[in-house]
């Protein structure tokens, strides 16, 4: 890693890095748009609330969220305790979502891959811009259209073609957020893992830290994040 990373990150520098990285931001730290290299990305939430295992809390404020809100939202934000376990919810859930006039809220657990020895259990292949077409058939086409947008994005191949992909689908400037998938037939295998710890090395190899992050009811996803034994560092709340 590059010198600005050689020390441990605490669980709220990788919620900050969390942050950064899945939205745009503003001068003044307001949120703008998710964090997507295409036109007409979706707004980002009106609240993001990072709660983290150490106990302080990382929140961020939609740019057009009026300042008056803004000032009771930080006080509850600030009173927030520490997360043991991913399910848990917010102390003042009810007051974000009153006081906001919610329409949509997200929550689920945060993960860093923090151990440089994970290895894949089976081979992987990097895809890249020249072979994504010849790997990413039957299955991920659409890759052809995204890959020089999700790099780095590492394959478990299987009979000449990517069955299980794992890349970076939400970039900052410290950190790289996970975007996997695998398909259906070939689930259940330990490819899933695979092709993270191989998407893992590759962000280490730009001196960035591979974060994981997933919803509360992604059971498989949370499955993965275990059989990795993968640190929990947090638990991302949003309302829209």
């Amino acid at each position: 890693m590059n010198d600005g990373l050689s020390n441990k990150p605490s669980a709220r520098d990788l919620m900050e890095y969390h942050a950064e990285a899945m939205f745009t931001h503003d001068r003044s730290g307001r949120l703008h748009l998710v964090n997507e290299p295409w036109p007409g990305s979706d707004p980002a939430p009106r609240l993001f609330l990072g709660r983290t295992t150490e106990g302080g809390s990382v929140w961020r404020f939609r740019h057009d969220v009026p300042d008056q809100l803004v000032k009771q939202l930080e006080r509850w934000c600030a009173e927030e305790a520490a997360v043991v376990d991913f399910q848990d919810r917010p102390k003042h859930e009810k007051d974000y979502w009153n006081l906001l006039q919610g329409k949509k809220m997200t929550m689920g657990p945060c993960f860093s891959i923090e151990n440089e020895t994970i290895e894949p259990s089976v081979d992987v292949q990097r895809i890249t811009p020249e072979n994504v077409r010849q790997l990413a058939r039957e299955g991920f086409e659409w890759l052809d259209d995204e890959i020089s947008y999700a790099l780095p994005c590492v394959a478990v191949v299987q009979e000449g073609r990517a069955v299980s992909v794992c890349r970076s689908v939400r970039v900052g400037t410290k950190a790289h957020e996970a975007g996997l998938e695998t398909l259906e037939q070939f689930r259940s295998r330990g490819y899933a893992a695979a092709a993270t710890a191989g998407w893992a090395e590759a962000v280490r190899e730009l001196g960035c830290i591979p974060l994981y992050s997933t919803s509360s009811d992604n059971l498989s996803s949370q499955r993965v994040a275990g059989k990795m034994g993968l640190s929990f560092y947090g638990v991302n709340f949003s309302i829209y």
